[in-house]
């Protein structure tokens, strides 16, 4: 696989994380990956601690949770829902 399809930020990558002890998968694009190690460093924990903290909150699918965590961050709150 060359160097460049590697980094590509819309390539999804099946990753194992440890959910509250417990081993599962998640499919994000790179570029929520990388935003989400970028988090979890920024508030000092492993990126396990990270996604637990939001699966502990989420109603649905695990992956989109977590997009739609990373989305929130980066617009600096809850993002809104058109009514």
């Amino acid at each position: 696989m060359s160097a460049t399809r590697e980094r590509d930020p819309t390539r999804i990558r099946k990753r194992t994380v440890t959910v509250s002890g417990h081993v599962t998968s998640v499919s994000l694009e790179e570029a929520f990956w990388d935003v989400l190690k970028g988090i979890a460093a920024a508030r000092d924990l492993s990126i396990n601690s990270l996604v637990s903290e939001v699966d502990a909150t989420r109603s649905g699918n695990l992956s989109s949770a977590l997009r739609v965590f990373v989305l929130s961050e980066l617009l600096g709150g809850t993002p809104s829902v058109p009514e």
